[in-house]
């Protein structure tokens, strides 16, 4: 591969979109820039694509767009009869831009399309795929990646992300197809007034806010409590379904952080529009010191992540963590649906197998079957599905993802602030008439199941460079396993890669589950240490948990697992 003959390529023929001329000649001569944005091309995989905006191969652009878009055609128009689309797309920059433009190959190519009049959030687009029974959908979204970031996901016919076989065969396609001359297209216009593209209208949003209150378990509560909600929605999707579900179910005292309230893809006030970031609240609890909030809640740009911050007995406000968080949505779900008798003897619920294990013990008090599964939240949508399959969709209470990544109900197939935000609320209006806050909820939890310390530490490795040498610190983690971390003697390998965990003793089991780059390493006293490369991000992660007796003893068990981890990582 030439680099610098791509590089003049674009430079003649990547004129459908002024921004990147204007990029290619900023940055000619300069070997280094020219490199980064060609020596690969974006990879398509269960996630789709996810790079930075900008001129290139590596990066995310109207050719990139309309090349995975023209793939994916070709894909669709070989596995499925009269094929068609659900597109939707949050506030990034050029979201809305790509969405129109991935709508007008998709026409070019026969394939109907139905496209979202505004931003909505990505679980509206998974409910969309079912409602309008389509073949596959899309969304432009790099969820909670910062502004330079943008995205393309792809999801299938069930409502959630496709497979590893559905990428690996529409990637197939992709790579077939020039970035000039082998993608078709038709004017967005032409194509709305022939039928080929149809807006989507507000009543299957309505629909969509239907399904989602229908998993209030305690309504008639709500309104009694009186509760006061600080919310943002980071400049992202949520503010209209978010404080839509919010007043349906009776929680009128809503108070929306103005710098955050509007669309912006740059967003101004927080660089990390991410909800696990301290720094994404700092707004809200500035405006807290006046209005005293029971509650503060922060969705993500395309709102699929929702973040809480909550008084405890002092006012002091306490960042809770996704893992926490699932914990005691799980608790209450099943606890209240078991006191009204609702709760079915077959119940599941499922997490990622890298968030808190306290889930699991929780469940078990109340007889509910537990499921443990990869990261990503369409192996949950999977598992809904083959539920639903089976004439037991009631049976699903709820799955969750530590990254603050929530579902309960069957509307969607994708994690969904919506019902996260709204669940949450009630929850905390329950425990208030009880004399509780939510800080007070997860002591108890804890006093009841002990200490449950688990951490997320990101490693960033960008550029050609960082991915050579994310790929050798795995290498090095398989080839040579640590025999104890951070003082904890490793008492088992898993290696998802293999599908094979190896115990001290000697003894192997299979792992029953995909295929996936994941080490984990189990520790004694049931302490836990697993790494995983981001599949969307140049990044390692290292899920740290950490068993105590107390607060504090879990705390210096996690710091020991932390300092391990970043030798690890060098």
């Amino acid at each position: 591969m030439d680099i610098n003959a791509l590089y003049n390529e674009w430079l003649e023929k990547a004129t459908g979109d002024p921004d990147l001329i204007a990029e290619l000649q900023s940055i000619k001569g300069n070997e280094e820039e020219i490199t980064d944005r060609f020596y690969r091309s974006l990879e398509f995989g269960t996630a789709g694509l996810r790079g930075v905006i900008g001129a290139g191969t590596n990066r995310m652009n109207i050719y990139t767009v309309g090349r995975a878009t023209q793939g994916l055609a070709d894909f669709l128009n070989k596995n499925y009869e009269n094929p068609s689309v659900a597109i939707g797309y949050d506030s990034r920059i050029k979201s809305d831009y790509f969405s129109k433009e991935a709508a007008c190959v998709l026409a070019a190519n026969g394939i109907k399309v139905y496209i979202y009049d505004e931003l909505e959030p990505t679980p509206c687009l998974s409910f969309a795929i079912r409602h309008f029974k389509t073949s596959s959908g899309i969304i432009l979204t790099a969820s909670h990646n910062p502004a330079k970031y943008n995205g393309y996901k792809c999801y299938n016919p069930k409502g959630y992300q496709m497979t590893d076989e559905e990428a690996a065969e529409t990637y197939d396609f992709i790579q077939k197809v020039d970035y000039f001359t082998g993608i078709k297209k038709t004017d967005f216009d032409e194509a709305v007034e022939n039928g080929m593209i149809e807006y989507i209208g507000k009543e299957v949003i309505e629909v969509f806010l239907d399904e989602v209150q229908k998993q209030c378990v305690n309504p008639e509560l709500v309104k009694k409590a009186d509760l006061k909600v600080i919310y943002t929605p980071l400049n992202g999707t949520g503010n209209k379904p978010v404080r839509a579900i919010l007043d349906r179910i009776g929680i009128s005292k809503v108070f929306v952080v103005p710098e955050q309230e509007n669309p912006d893809g740059n967003f101004p006030t927080c660089p990390f529009p991410n909800p696990e970031i301290k720094q994404v609240f700092e707004l809200g609890l500035e405006m807290n010191k006046d209005i005293k909030a029971d509650v503060l809640l922060a969705t993500d740009p395309d709102c699929d992540r929702v973040g809480i911050a909550v008084p405890d007995k002092t006012g002091e406000l306490v960042l809770m963590s996704g893992n926490e968080v699932g914990a005691m949505l799980l608790n209450y779900l099943l606890s209240q649906k078991k006191e009204k008798g609702i709760l079915s003897d077959s119940a599941v619920a499922v997490k990622s197998f890298v968030s808190t294990d306290l889930a699991e013990v929780i469940a078990k008090k109340y007889n509910c079957t537990f499921k443990n599964l990869l990261t990503g939240f369409k192996y949950i949508g999977e598992l809904i599905t083959n539920l639903e399959s089976q004439g037991r969709a009631q049976d699903f209470v709820m799955g969750f993802e530590e990254s603050y990544g929530y579902l309960a109900g069957t509307h969607a197939r994708d994690k969904d602030a919506v019902v996260g935000s709204m669940l949450i609320c009630e929850m905390a209006a329950f425990y208030k008439l009880k004399g509780m806050n939510l800080v007070d909820v997860m002591n108890s939890l804890y006093d009841e199941f002990g200490y449950y310390n688990n951490d997320v530490q990101s490693y960033t490795f960008e550029g050609a460079a960082g991915m050579e040498k994310m790929a050798g610190i795995m290498d090095t983690l398989r080839a040579n396993p640590p025999k104890e971390i951070g003082g904890y003697a490793v008492t088992a390998v898993s290696d998802y890669k293999t599908s094979k965990t190896v115990y001290t003793s000697g003894k192997e089991e299979v792992i029953e589950l995909p295929k996936s780059n994941v080490l984990a390493f189990a520790l004694e006293k049931g302490n836990k240490v697993i790494v995983r490369p981001s599949g969307t991000e140049p990044k390692i992660k290292a899920y740290i948990t950490a068993v105590g007796e107390s607060k504090t003893n879990a705390a210096e068990i996690a710091e020991k697992l932390i300092k391990a981890a970043d030798e690890f990582m060098k």
